[in-house]
């Protein structure tokens, strides 16, 4: 005889309490093992796919760590410092951008110029605030994400927490499975089955249209000859999985700076923008329909909420778990939905008299 419906919820509740606990007391000790599960299910279709061409779940999965390493360590070595050396340079910029500005509005809008119009105020305050807070703002960013990432977690625990969590993920789920209660085990395997597929959808393949729309901003813009062109394309990239908004974001900063940059040279400024162009087409076209699919559904609003919700609480943990979390959330009530809908109380009078 199953359990009555309140202690399911006592039960439920209460482990949904402890969860909510560990994020919030123990975020920052459990950051490394969240990051190596994530790396693992992003994994695991790899793996799964190299074990149907004959290799072990061992091999696969050293395979697998090697190419990650190898990667990381190419990425560190020729990547990272550039990105750092150009975040660093975008900000020292920053108040000459705005002098600039202020000096075209001046030139081109006078009216707009005097000294006692609010958009001349305004520029003056921006330019000062980015001069001031600017630098110590990226500093200070280098340091928390230093401190909450340490360089231990990074090159030791996150690639040994993925790499057994990968060896063993097909046993974990199977063991995981056993100890489902067995009066609700096809609801739930179902409702698994449905985040599975919408954190599938979203996680692996927007993630994966993430790196290739960050890899190509980053190295078409380089090409077009923009000076902040693997910063603008790494932001680009980082902000795709929203809808619009990452082209929006890294096309207003890469058209902004090559303004500044190229005035007067308007075939340059027109290849900027035809670089955001062209990601955008691709990307409408052939990679989120091929690698994600046109039903995922996360809504960008719901995912906005989520973000900023967990961020607020759990910090960068927090913001980790979100999408998991929303997609979660979304799948139960999209069931939730299903079920009120053929309860007595919304269908009343007419299900009896159908009976």
């Amino acid at each position: 005889m199953a359990l009555p419906v309140r202690d399911q919820l006592r039960y439920w509740g209460l482990a949904a309490i402890i969860i909510f606990a560990a994020l919030w007391f123990l975020g920052n000790i459990l950051l490394p093992f969240i990051l190596g599960g994530a790396i693992a299910y992003f994994l695991d279709p790899v793996a799964d796919r190299l074990e149907g061409m004959g290799f072990k779940r061992v091999t696969a999965t050293v395979i697998i760590t090697l190419v990650g390493v190898l990667t990381f360590v190419i990425g560190a070595l020729a990547v990272v410092p550039t990105l750092i050396h150009q975040a660093a340079a975008l900000f020292d910029t920053m108040p000459q951008l705005f002098r600039d500005l202020q000096a075209f509005i001046s030139t081109n809008f006078p009216s707009l110029s005097r000294p006692d119009s609010v958009m001349h105020q305004s520029l003056v305050s921006l330019g000062e605030a980015i001069k001031e807070r600017g630098g110590e703002l990226f500093q200070t960013v280098l340091t928390s994400a230093l401190s909450v990432i340490n360089i231990v977690m990074l090159l030791v625990i996150v690639p040994v927490v993925a790499f057994y969590l990968l060896l063993d993920w097909d046993r974990m789920v199977a063991e995981v499975d056993k100890l489902l209660p067995r009066d609700h085990l096809p609801v739930i395997r179902r409702l698994a089955a449905e985040v599975d597929n919408t954190l599938a959808s979203f996680v692996r393949g927007m993630g994966t249209v993430c790196l290739i729309l960050g890899t190509y901003y980053a190295i078409a813009l380089m090409l077009v000859g923009l000076q902040f062109g693997l910063v603008v394309g790494a932001i680009a990239g980082m902000v795709t999985f929203i809808p619009y908004l990452g082209a929006l974001i890294g096309g207003a900063l890469a058209i902004g700076l090559a303004l500044f940059q190229f005035w007067g040279d308007w075939v340059s400024i027109g290849l900027v923008a035809g670089v955001f162009a062209i990601g955008q087409v691709v990307e409408g076209n052939f990679l989120t329909p091929k690698l994600v699919g046109s039903s995922v559904g996360l809504h960008p609003v719901w995912l906005l909420i989520a973000l900023s919700v967990f961020g607020a609480l759990f910090g960068f943990v927090g913001m980790l778990v979100a999408v998991p979390v929303a997609a979660a959330i979304g799948v139960l009530a999209r069931f939730g939905t299903g079920q009120y809908m053929s309860s007595r109380l919304y269908l009343g009078l007419s299900m009896d008299e159908d009976d």
